[in-house]
């Protein structure tokens, strides 16, 4: 069965004064249609690096893709020159940024925002636009779009540019949207109706949705499966509902311990992940997470761990899930060292 996105082996270096930033390494996943896909991980572990490989978004220089595939509706994007890239993007494949601000013209009205996508992919006529937008304006929850279309950014609030954001991505029904932490400038209230909102667009439109984020809650709550990102690389996958009852990742551990617990009684402390992320500039040649992990073993440092199957279709590069580290099992199973 073909994907209809398959990230095959990408790398992608950055070219600095310092040296050569490793900041995509060896990355594969995959996404089927009208599927929600989370990315999650710290700051710099390469989730929007990678998202943004996939739009074709990253400056050449500093940035170069060195390696890999990626591969929509059996195309590798990477292969395709500029001109073919703009007629992919906004049509078939669109993305919704972190903060609709900086991403909003605010010296143009949200309606002509909106149209500009369906005039330069679909051809509409400048009335047909029009109508297409106001469509669009209802769709997303804006009340009075008619009136709405003829205001600028300004005049909206956070969560109201959020989804006009979301309103222009879904403008020509692209097959794949990808949300680069659409809800973290929102508060929490309105990061619910965002989220509510893409789940029920993706339900009307079947659109496939990669979304990237560090909140846990807004996995277990929005997709059907996970990928967690360390260090640039891909050291968990699985469905959210495997990943979250059974996780074989230390770093997911670590993820998973550093949340609030709802059912708490407010005196609970969270646990942070000590220590900091490896330098990119020269990536240890074992497992990244090792002088972090309290359950490190010798073979961590010194050797990169394969992609262990923990059931079919969950998978995590952990020396732990090795058979022959059955006394490391033993201990952390035993409660001797603490997961």
């Amino acid at each position: 069965m073909s994907h209809l996105l398959d990230v095959k082996n990408l790398e992608v270096n950055f070219k600095t004064y310092g040296g050569e930033v490793k900041a995509v390494r060896n990355v594969s996943f995959h996404v089927d249609k009208g599927e929600i896909v989370a990315i999650v991980g710290e700051s710099g572990s390469g989730k929007s690096v990678t998202v943004q490989s996939i739009m074709g978004l990253i400056p050449t220089p500093p940035g170069k893709i060195k390696n890999g595939q990626v591969l929509f509706d059996n195309k590798d994007l990477l292969k395709l020159s500029k001109r073919e890239m703009q007629k992919v993007k906004g049509s078939k494949i669109s993305m919704v940024f972190q903060d609709p601000m900086t991403s909003l013209n605010p010296t143009m009205k949200v309606g002509k925002q909106i149209e500009e996508g369906l005039k330069v992919h679909q051809h509409l006529s400048k009335a047909d636009a029009k109508k297409r937008a106001i469509e669009m304006i209802k769709l997303v929850g804006i009340p009075n779009p008619e009136e709405r279309y003829n205001q600028y950014p300004h005049e909206f609030s956070g969560g109201m540019r959020q989804r006009v954001m979301i309103a222009i991505a879904l403008a020509c029904n692209p097959e794949l949207l990808i949300a680069d932490e659409p809800t973290t400038a929102l508060d929490v209230t309105i990061q619910a109706q965002v989220l509510d909102l893409m789940k029920d667009l993706r339900d009307k439109m079947n659109t496939a949705i990669i979304l990237i984020t560090h909140d846990l809650g807004v996995v277990a709550e929005t997709a059907e499966r996970v990928i967690v990102m360390y260090a640039g690389m891909t050291v968990e996958t699985g469905t959210v509902e495997e990943v979250f009852a059974n996780p074989k990742h230390p770093y997911t551990w670590g993820l998973m311990a550093s949340r609030p617990n709802p059912q708490a009684d407010g005196k609970e402390r969270l646990v942070p992940i000590e220590g900091s992320p490896p330098d990119l500039f020269s990536p240890p040649k074992g497992c990244p997470f090792a002088p972090r992990c309290p359950y490190a073993m010798e073979i961590c440092l010194g050797e990169m761990p394969p992609e262990f199957e923990v059931v079919s279709g969950h998978t995590a590069k952990c020396w732990l899930n090795d058979p022959r580290a059955k006394m490391a099992q033993e201990e952390i199973a035993a409660g001797r060292v603490q997961k």
